[in-house]
């Protein structure tokens, strides 16, 4: 246990039962009564917003988590199998951690997890991610206005857009949290 007062900006909290990692922390004195924090918190698991009000010795449970690299095994279901690259442990951890980024996860590429006494909390796939496209329509002569796209299907079967110079073969540089073709990779 910890008082409101140690709270900093990226810690992980259990705030009511839920996970909550702080987002804001603003402390305030008011010119009657005793000072306080105007804390901000996202919860994990729902990433609803909670304001909360503490006082500077009230006491909150700041979780002790453990983030590492892993290692992207395989698809099970609804989870994925990573392995510890150090103990060579396996682990399976639910897709929906990874938010829409799971569609470009390829197998063996290094994913970052945060782990609270046992229980997957927080799972970020890397920024960027290099692609082979499997298939791509052939560009059209002639069709050479600037920014012009094509649909591409990429070697995990997500369709994406590419510049027209792109072929089928190609490898491709996309961006994991937009999904946007950021460049072609020699």
């Amino acid at each position: 246990m910890a008082k409101a007062s140690e709270i900093k900006v990226g810690n992980i909290l259990r705030y009511n039962g839920e996970l909550v990692i702080t987002t804001e922390v603003m402390h305030r004195t008011p010119g009657k009564g005793g000072a306080f924090y105007l804390d901000k918190f996202r919860n994990i698991k729902t990433g609803r917003i909670v304001e909360a009000r503490l006082g500077t010795d009230e006491q909150v449970e700041i979780c002790r988590v453990e983030t590492n690299d892993y290692q992207y095994l395989y698809e099970e279901g609804d989870y994925l199998v990573i392995m510890d690259n150090t103990t060579y442990d396996q682990h399976s951890i639910p897709k929906t951690l990874f938010g829409p980024a799971v569609k470009f996860l390829k197998e063996g590429m290094n994913v970052v997890v945060s782990f609270e006494s046992e229980e997957p909390i927080m799972a970020t796939a890397p920024n960027f991610v290099e692609l082979e496209v499997t298939y791509t329509e052939p560009a059209v002569k002639g069709d050479t206005s600037s920014g012009a796209l094509k649909n591409a299907t990429t070697e995990n079967g997500v369709e994406i857009k590419v510049p027209l110079f792109v072929n089928q073969g190609d490898k491709v540089k996309v961006d994991t949290r937009t999904g946007d073709y950021v460049e072609r990779v020699k």
